[in-house]
């Protein structure tokens, strides 16, 4: 079976105008309203205003310990990183956070590259 495709920011906005269940489903072509409520939580997803529900199996539960090593490294378990979808490349900043710290992922910068054109420096920021 395949899912109607519904514009997702008109979905959105219809139900926030509080337009009753059985008009938006008629305007987007919507057979019932479990297949209204479907839409709708997909239509928020893709809008990234939620997320989206992983399904499957019930996940296992994972350390959330972490450790300071010999040199002073702050350890993370791998099965932790995976949970957190944390990259190799990912940098936090530490902070001081009532009884302990709290770890804050920086964002990463655009890159800026420098290139001659025409005997001059041009700065070029990619995003």
């Amino acid at each position: 079976m395949q899912k109607k495709l519904v514009e997702h920011n008109a979905l959105v906005q219809a139900v926030e105008m509080g337009l009753p269940k059985f008009e938006i489903m008629e305007k987007f072509g919507i057979k019932s309203p479990g297949a209204l409520k479907i839409a709708y939580f997909d239509a928020l997803v893709a809008l990234d205003k939620i997320k989206n529900i992983k399904k499957g199996r019930k996940s296992e539960k994972v350390d959330n310990k972490i450790r300071i090593n010999s040199r002073g490294s702050i350890v993370i378990p791998k099965k932790l990183v995976e949970t957190l979808e944390l990259g190799n490349s990912d940098t936090f900043e530490v902070l001081k956070d009532g009884n302990g710290i709290l770890l804050k992922k920086v964002k990463k910068r655009a890159k800026t590259i420098l290139r001659k054109a025409a005997g001059h420096s041009a700065i070029v920021s990619l995003k």
